[in-house]
């Protein structure tokens, strides 16, 4: 049997139905209450920073990216990072997370927010957002409420509220 290979690539407009599938086998139908997800709500990801991962004719990964205002400047806010629990912990996650963030910075963009574990996105350079500095429309524990400046100072004077949309 050999192993096919792979491959990380922008997410396609035939993607959709297969990536809401994952999202609901990894997140189930409790998702839509989160904070994270409320701030997406209503706001399309941008196609030129959401990849998936696809092993064969499977989509086994994917990684969304929405533009917000954070204090009314404007920002990014990344999720969800979904990973097929049978293709977990082979660094697929990693991969995504690797070019969206270096798409974003080659498309010009400044500031990366997120809601998730802070060990995990760590490794990618995201920080904890200072205290009552950014709020978000919903509860969200603050040590979960993550930046990442893609240009050194672009976080300076950055506070507010963070709403979707561009």
């Amino acid at each position: 049997m050999s192993s096919l290979p792979l491959v990380i690539r922008l997410e396609r407009a035939g993607d959709s139905d297969a990536v809401d599938r994952l999202h609901e086998r990894a997140f189930g139908p409790g998702r839509y209450a989160r904070t994270a997800f409320r701030l997406r709500e209503g706001v399309p990801h941008l196609p030129d920073l959401s990849f998936t991962a696809v092993v064969g004719t499977l989509l086994v990964g994917s990684v969304r990216v929405s533009p917000v205002r954070a204090g009314g400047a404007p920002a990014l806010v990344l999720g969800p990072l979904t990973v097929d629990p049978a293709f977990g912990s082979r660094g697929i996650g990693g991969a995504l997370m690797s070019a969206s963030i270096e798409a974003a910075r080659a498309g010009g963009h400044r500031l990366v927010l997120l809601v998730g574990d802070a060990p995990y996105y760590a490794r990618f350079g995201f920080r904890p957002v200072p205290p009552r500095r950014l709020t978000l429309p919903g509860p969200v524990d603050p040590a979960r409420f993550l930046l990442l400046e893609l240009h050194e100072g672009a976080f300076d004077g950055v506070a507010g509220a963070v709403v979707g949309g561009a």
